[in-house]
């Protein structure tokens, strides 16, 4: 029987994990902040411009990354749309002015001076760019 170089074994199995690897994503907010916690359900309407405040009324300000694989992720793991569907429901939501879209910064690094700068400022990111700054109110798988 003919063996396998282990080259090929390694890259097979890397293949057929990969999708166990995708980082986890977190909604955190400031440290300091009052937000104590958010259920998944109160994120989804949040972040669909259903509601602007927390059940206790608290007004919220909702941070979003810049399009790509950590925004697409995101939306797909808290509403299960994917990003053609999102950018629709924000075109609709803005047209019919019933919302607006969720404040873009640029990249992480601006997410974590909004949050320290607004203590009512929500936002997400991969679980590896936390840091102690911040506290984690939900975490999508």
């Amino acid at each position: 029987m003919k063996r396998l170089p282990s080259g090929i074994l390694v890259a097979a199995a890397l293949m057929l994990f990969a999708p166990l690897a995708v980082a986890q994503i977190l909604i955190v907010t400031g440290a300091r902040g009052a937000i104590g916690e958010l259920s998944r359900q109160q994120a989804e309407q949040l972040y669909l411009g259903r509601t602007r405040s927390l059940p206790d009324g608290t007004p919220v300000t909702l941070a979003d990354l810049p399009a790509g694989s950590v925004r697409d992720r995101f939306y797909e793991q808290l509403t299960g749309k994917n990003p053609s569907q999102i950018r629709a429901y924000w075109s609709r939501m803005v047209f019919t002015g019933r919302a607006l879209p969720p404040q873009q910064v640029g990249n992480v690094r601006e997410l974590g001076a909004l949050l320290m700068a607004n203590p009512n400022v929500i936002g997400y990111l991969p679980a590896a760019d936390a840091d102690s700054r911040m506290k984690v109110l939900l975490e999508l798988p």
